[in-house]
């Protein structure tokens, strides 16, 4: 067995400083989002993620990847969006065992109408905090993070 090897007084006070970050930022986003627009960041981040490809249509595991999501948690947002006219699902042509996930003319309108108090929220919150340097020092920060719990890539976050 080996030592363990304590935290620093400048690595627990980072840490905890994260830590608390980590707890706070979903609970925030959601907030604007529930109280706004009747989504949950992960639902605005579903229809986001959609509305950027090409006819606005993902396969169910590559919409996965682009979430950082596991696809029974997914499937259960899916299900919501779905019910609400904002994504609808269809056999894969492709390959009869995969479905797609496509988003609606009613979710682009939702994502349209979504985004402008959404972008100001995470300004308003993260980036307006921030620093130009230090914007680029989290997303070097935050790359380095994926390659520990991201290894083989799968998070379309890493490949950014």
């Amino acid at each position: 067995m080996t030592e363990t090897r304590w935290l620093s007084d400048d690595e627990q006070r980072s840490w905890v400083r994260f830590a608390a970050v980590l707890e706070l930022l979903p609970a925030a986003l959601d907030l604007q989002l529930t109280r706004d627009e009747h989504l949950t960041h992960f639902d605005y981040f579903t229809l986001a993620m959609l509305s950027e490809t090409p006819d606005r249509t993902l396969r169910t595991s590559a919409l996965a990847a682009r979430t950082n999501a596991t696809l029974p948690r997914l499937s259960r947002v899916l299900t919501r969006l779905e019910e609400a006219g904002f994504v609808a699902r269809t056999p894969c042509p492709e390959d009869r065992r995969a479905t797609n996930v496509t988003l609606t003319d009613a979710g682009w309108d939702k994502v349209v109408q979504s985004a402008p108090g959404h972008v100001e929220h995470v300004r308003s919150l993260v980036l307006d905090a921030l620093t130009p340097a230090q914007i680029e020092q989290l997303g070097e920060i935050s790359a380095a993070l994926l390659t520990k719990l991201d290894p083989h890539g799968r998070m379309f976050a890493s490949e950014a």
